[in-house]
């Protein structure tokens, strides 16, 4: 008999293959964020093939990581990788971390609560915390009313212009293009891939001080 983790008991089960490896994750079904939309996959595809890009030896962080299936494939790469969400999905993310890198991955991957936009300077300070790159993969929802603690947050991080924003997103949406608009006034971007409707941002360096305000 197959016993399963009281936290899988309200999951389904995805299968990918990238790094040669069977990557296992659980999703669950009570947390309509934790669902992985088509850019996930293509950011992971792109890490995974890209000769543009090293995260070997390289601090990575994860927003909004939901399953974790981005943070586990750069901790594969060899990235020292820290998964951030909110409180009630850090269990399941966890286990996927766990499951899918021990004895495959050089540095254990960590996991912290991050809630986009608040209290970034006292939870994250800039003096302590520092990233090479900070990774994002369909976190951006019209209907969450996140968006501009979500470009708050990516600002905060991407700070002088030491650390590299990979943006991967499924451009359905005006607020996709609003969003993206509005990330262009703060951070230098660059389109890295496009597939389909899925397009990879990357973004460094503050172009101005961060605005005041975001317009959507």
């Amino acid at each position: 008999m197959t016993h399963r983790s009281p936290v899988h008991l309200d999951s389904e089960t995805e299968i990918h293959h990238f790094l040669g490896y069977e990557i296992t994750v659980h999703r669950l079904l009570s947390w309509n964020g934790g669902k992985q939309g088509p850019a996930t996959s293509v950011l992971c595809k792109f890490l995974e093939k890209t000769q543009q890009i090293s995260l070997r030896g390289k601090s990575v962080l994860e927003l909004g990581a939901g399953t974790g299936l981005v943070s586990i494939v750069a901790s594969l790469l060899g990235g020292w990788v820290t998964a951030t969400d909110l409180p009630e999905v850090l269990e399941n993310l966890t286990e996927n971390l766990d499951a899918n890198t021990k004895g495959r991955s050089k540095y254990a991957p960590q996991v912290e609560v991050l809630q986009w936009g608040r209290n970034l300077a006292r939870s994250f300070p800039l003096s302590i915390y520092h990233y090479d790159f900070v990774l994002a993969a369909d976190v951006v929802h019209g209907g969450h009313g996140c968006l501009h603690e979500l470009l708050d947050t990516m600002c905060h991080f991407c700070h002088r212009g030491t650390t590299t924003l990979l943006w991967a997103h499924e451009f359905r949406r005006k607020t996709d293009l609003a969003f993206k608009a509005q990330l262009k006034r703060a951070l230098h971007t660059k389109l890295l891939l496009e597939k389909g409707d899925v397009r990879i941002y990357m973004g460094w360096g503050k172009r101005t001080k961060r605005p005041s305000h975001w317009t959507f």
